[in-house]
């Protein structure tokens, strides 16, 4: 199995102390994580990008140029970059430049994005978002594959010999899909023979599972290789301590947080994909996705829902609440502890010699 780290860049105010990290110091951590990650040979490095809300991912093509510079080896992602809100043109010029200042490092996630505050802020219609997608989706691929690109659609003026620059480092990186609710995203993955990331992060395992077997399906459907039909999959916070028992004492408060955090937004239970599906911590780590607990738990924990999901990739967040050297001995522990374990036991040729889909500047140890 591969692993990933992504970052969201969550800015909230602590849930107890009530206080906050200043933006500056929160921006900057993220590329000391990225910094990190790649130390402790995590194969992955993920920013997301959210316009509304207690969020500082906003500029994630700006983090990424960041983390760029200050990294060699590890493959640099997004999760998600929020296509339907974007200009194919904008987005194919950004993430191509960062594919160059990477030298081919560059895989991307794209989705519709989870809050529905964006739409109104950058005057978009929500009702339309899954055509935003699927629109902004099929041109940003020809802008990637093809130059003196004529098109016409829906949503944007049309284009005429049109082709950007910089071009992608070494021909058009990979774009996987993230699902969360709807059958949609995975659909369209399927049809262009593209992986796809679970959020896996706040509703039951059974609500992502009918998602996945649905793109696994279709995938075969379509008629595409099946060895490149990759999933990968969030989770709902990692937290490690000696014991459970310690784990989900210590991350109580913080998960009790976000809880209450999207109470107050109106936003309970049943707000599949807005909120945490479970009340408590405890039901959060004993049916949920939260991996918190001791190390062997969580290897544990991962193997299990990998027997559900038969995932190539696990993505993890650490909360940015912790403080900065817990972070670090989290991510450090996680690294050293559980991967073993989970590696050991999960084979797969994702971004190994045999991928020949893969980024063109990063070859798996």
């Amino acid at each position: 199995m591969r692993f990933q780290v992504l970052d969201i860049v969550f800015n909230p105010p602590h849930p107890v102390t009530g206080a906050a990290v200043p933006p500056s110091e929160r921006l900057n951590r993220v590329v000391q994580t990225a910094v990190l990650a790649e130390e402790l040979g995590f194969d992955s490095f993920a920013v997301g990008e959210r316009h509304a809300g207690e969020v500082l991912s906003s500029a994630p093509t700006v983090i990424l140029g960041a983390v760029a510079a200050r990294t060699s080896r590890i493959l640099l992602s997004t999760g998600v970059t929020v296509l339907s809100l974007l200009d194919p043109i904008r987005v194919a010029e950004d993430l191509a430049t960062i594919d160059q200042l990477s030298r081919g490092r560059l895989e991307i996630v794209i989705g519709k994005g989870n809050e529905v505050l964006q739409y109104p802020l950058l005057g978009l219609d929500i009702d339309k978002q899954y055509e935003y997608l699927q629109e902004n989706y099929e041109l940003l691929r020809l802008l990637l594959t093809q130059e003196d690109v004529t098109w016409e659609g829906r949503h944007r003026h049309r284009l005429d010999h049109a082709t950007t620059l910089p071009r992608p480092f070494a021909g058009p990186f990979r774009i996987w899909h993230g699902s969360a609710t709807s059958q949609f995203a995975v659909d369209l993955a399927a049809r262009h023979g593209d992986p796809i990331v679970s959020a896996n992060a706040l509703q039951p395992r059974e609500n992502y599972q009918v998602l996945i077997d649905r793109y696994r399906e279709q995938y075969a459907a379509n008629g595409h290789d099946p060895a490149y039909a990759f999933v990968g999959a969030g989770s709902g916070g990692l937290y490690l301590a000696d014991t459970t028992e310690e784990a989900i004492e210590q991350y109580r408060p913080i998960y009790e947080g976000q809880v209450a955090a999207a109470a107050r937004r109106g936003y309970g239970p049943e707000a599949v994909g807005k909120a945490p599906s479970f009340a408590t911590v405890e039901d959060a780590v004993e049916r949920g996705p939260a991996l918190v607990g001791s190390p062997e738990r969580v290897a544990e924990k991962i193997l299990d829902y990998h027997g559900s999901f038969g995932h190539d990739l696990q993505s993890v967040s650490v909360n940015h609440l912790l403080e900065p050297s817990h972070q670090e001995d989290v991510l450090r522990r996680f690294a050293q502890e559980v991967i073993p374990v989970v590696r050991a036991e999960v084979k797969t040729d994702l971004w190994s010699a045999a991928d020949a889909r893969r980024a063109a500047g990063f070859t798996a140890v």
